[in-house]
């Protein structure tokens, strides 16, 4: 898909956070110009295409009262990464399951970003998801302070 500039003014425009009006389709449409209609159906071929992957919200944890983070590092035999990776991304407290390399001094390489309102919140979901998985070599690497959470930009308005 070639992206031209009025789909480089709308992915801009998504990428940033929705108006708070009833109708939020409707008003960035009337921004880049185009009917809401039109704006719907770029969009569904955005996704269709692959160009963009989903389109979400992003809670902000902390104001929610999550205020417990940590990345759970797994050791994973290689034939059960995909198996255990798809159990991981069910579960709520977990935002993000990645598969990384390995290293001779670090042997983990399946992740999952865990979330919760306390560190015991964590600790439990670890244990359940280790049961779950039967993968039980495990470590969590807590979260201590946020330096930048953003979203990416790919394009600026």
């Amino acid at each position: 898909m070639t992206l031209r500039e009025l789909d480089k003014r709308i992915i801009a425009r998504l990428q940033g956070d929705l108006p708070l009006v009833p109708e939020p389709f409707a008003a960035i449409a009337r921004e880049v110009g185009i009917s809401e209609e039109e704006l719907l159906t770029k969009i569904r071929g955005y996704l269709e295409a692959g160009v963009m992957r989903r389109f979400s919200t992003i809670l902000r944890h902390h104001r929610a009262g999550y205020t417990a983070n940590a990345m759970c590092c797994w050791l994973v035999p290689p034939e059960r990464v995909e198996e255990a990776g798809r159990v991981m991304a069910t579960f709520r407290e977990a935002s993000h399951v990645y598969q990384r390399p390995t290293y001779p001094d670090w042997p983990y390489n399946l992740f999952t970003m865990l979330h919760g309102k306390t560190k015991e919140d964590l600790y439990r979901a670890a244990a359940e998801i280790s049961a779950r998985t039967g993968i039980g070599e495990y470590r969590l690497l807590f979260s201590t302070e946020e330096f930048k959470k953003t979203s990416m930009e790919y394009f600026k308005q």
